[in-house]
């Protein structure tokens, strides 16, 4: 930028934003190059886009908007540049290998073995550039079920523009990754009934350049299976078809056939939600009396949501205001950052221990800390109790936090107060994904958000869809009010500009894992007990010994 290239700028900062989508100072960055002269018209480009990724995207969005003709192109084109990169992937195997679990130092293999390795070695990596071609650029994690995913769509597309036979192909072409599919099998039987009386149904085989690469693929497997079994090495073979990435939308089931009440156009079954690893429940009891249930997912429009008001009274609102004003320090929470989310407001911060730790030093009252740490507790029991969890529910972290906004830049804000994201995975809006993977908090699997106030202008908590832009749910915070949801790609939310006053809450992250319960937790715990006792021994020693008689 300092060379005043701003168009090579741009694709640098979106290249950049498209492998790292949580990293809020670069959107920033596009953004203000964006509002630059003339940057409005630029065309975003990522220098390390592969294209048969940004073909399937394409099909995708033309898919989704009914233009089957051009999601036909896009996926068509996406398998040839997918096949071709496959071959280029596996040339670049041919150099030198290493296995990791290899002790090369002690290596002692003759020259038949150490040939064989190599191969072995070779055959491996050739076999992993399914997993290479279905992870987009900066990410950890392929994308799930990618190739069969370009079949699923297109039997669908070639279903609606009338070519039946092109149709089936692709649908017994699925079928060889996932044989016992219950929809496309019963799609393979409505997709037969709509051709000709010419055509013989038997004589439509499944798309030869997926059966020739499975092919390959299943002799591939058991070659290195054979073969780490004779050289002495360890293989796995992960699955490459993971089935929950499959489609979830109305155009699955064409046929209708055995759903009941479906149209012969579709049933409508709801987007594709990212796979929770467990049990989905709601409607536990609440545990409190007080409290009013207000909404559940339905209700809000996603999955595992609930909002609940009373869960604070105005006095113990007053009182953790009262403490947070004592306590907080700018940028506390986020690494220093006194404006992490947006320079237009300023993020103060205190945790649990921090809190009992000022009350203990006399700071702040020692009642108003405890509270801090009391109503936190009763908001994980409230958690736990509503999602019907089969096991503890520990904190992974606990933070008061108060956005302030400031003033003078509050003019023409078209920013958020917290950009969209989820809590356990990075969002990558483009494609339809979260990721599971570093920097994310991946461990954490509940949220939790406790209103303190409502004397602020802006600030709405909102739920999105995957694409970041889709408000499915708004909730304006108030004295007692508590949002909480599941973790995961499922939630992506954000909050809305705080454009006038201080907005503060507590914040509170769970994980059903013990390994990665919060230390500051862990020690509030014993700072608590340790009161505890001390309570109980000036309760004893204020006994009067002639009252035991």
């Amino acid at each position: 930028m300092t060379l005043n290239q701003l168009e090579k700028a741009v694709e640098a900062a979106h290249t950049f934003f498209m492998a790292n989508p949580e990293h809020m100072e670069m959107q920033q960055n596009i953004e203000n190059y964006r509002t630059m002269a003339g940057v409005e018209a630029l065309h975003l480009v990522d220098r390390e886009a592969k294209p048969h990724l940004e073909s399937y995207s394409a099909g995708v969005k033309h898919y989704e908007a009914d233009d089957f003709e051009l999601a036909i192109k896009c996926f068509e084109q996406a398998l040839r540049e997918y096949f071709s990169e496959d071959m280029e992937c596996r040339a670049l195997c041919g150099g030198p290998q290493r296995f990791e679990e290899y002790e090369y130092l002690g290596y002692k293999a003759g020259l038949y073995e150490a040939i064989a390795d190599h191969y072995m070695q070779v055959l491996v990596c050739q076999h992993e550039c399914v997993r290479e071609l279905a992870t987009r650029p900066g990410r950890l994690s392929p994308i799930e079920n990618f190739l069969p995913l370009h079949y699923d769509y297109l039997q669908f597309a070639y279903y609606r523009v009338g070519e039946y036979v092109k149709a089936l192909e692709c649908a017994k072409a699925y079928l060889l990754l996932h044989p016992d599919d219950e929809d496309v099998l019963v799609n393979v039987d409505y997709y037969e009934s709509l051709l000709d009386d010419s055509v013989d149904p038997a004589s439509i085989e499944a798309r030869e350049d997926l059966a020739m690469f499975v092919k390959r693929h299943k002799l591939e497997s058991e070659l290195i299976k054979s073969a780490a079994e004779g050289l002495g090495f360890s293989y796995t073979e992960p699955n490459y078809w993971i089935r929950y990435g499959g489609r979830q939308d109305e155009n699955r089931i064409p046929s209708g056939v055995n759903v009941e009440g479906a149209e012969v156009h579709g049933l409508s079954m709801g987007k594709k939600s990212p796979k929770i690893d467990r049990d989905l429940r709601e409607g536990g009891p609440l545990l409190y009396e007080n409290i009013t249930f207000v909404y559940n997912s339905e209700q809000l429009n996603g999955t595992q949501r609930v909002l609940l008001d009373n869960v604070l009274s105005e006095e113990q609102c007053r009182e953790l205001h009262s403490v947070a004003s004592g306590i907080m320090l700018v940028g506390d929470g986020y690494r220093g950052k006194t404006s992490p989310h947006t320079p237009n407001e300023k993020f103060e911060g205190a945790t649990v221990l921090k809190a009992l730790k000022f009350g203990y030093e006399g700071r702040v009252p020692l009642k108003s800390a405890r509270l801090f740490y009391d109503i936190s507790e009763k908001a994980r029991k409230i958690v736990e109790s509503y999602f019907m969890l089969n096991s503890t529910l520990y904190f992974s972290y606990t933070h008061m936090v108060c956005r302030t906004a400031l003033s003078g830049q509050q003019d023409r804000r078209n920013d958020l107060s917290h950009p969209i994201h989820a809590d356990n995975c990075l969002l990558d809006p483009e494609a339809n994904e979260c990721w599971k993977e570093p920097p994310a908090y991946t461990f954490r699997d509940y949220s939790a958000l406790l209103y303190m106030n409502d004397d602020f202008e802006g600030g709405e908590f909102i739920f999105t869809e995957m694409d970041a832009k889709t408000v499915t749910a708004s909730i304006k915070p108030k004295c007692g009010r508590m949002i909480s949801f599941s973790s995961g790609g499922e939630n992506p939310h954000g909050v809305k500009a705080v454009t006038k006053g201080q907005r503060c809450a507590v914040a509170l992250w769970f994980t059903l894992d013990p390994l990665y319960r919060e230390l500051e937790r862990i020690q509030a715990d014993e700072v608590i007990a340790i009161l505890d006792q001390e309570q109980q021994g000036k309760h004893e020693l204020s006994i009067n010994p002639k009252d035991e008689l």
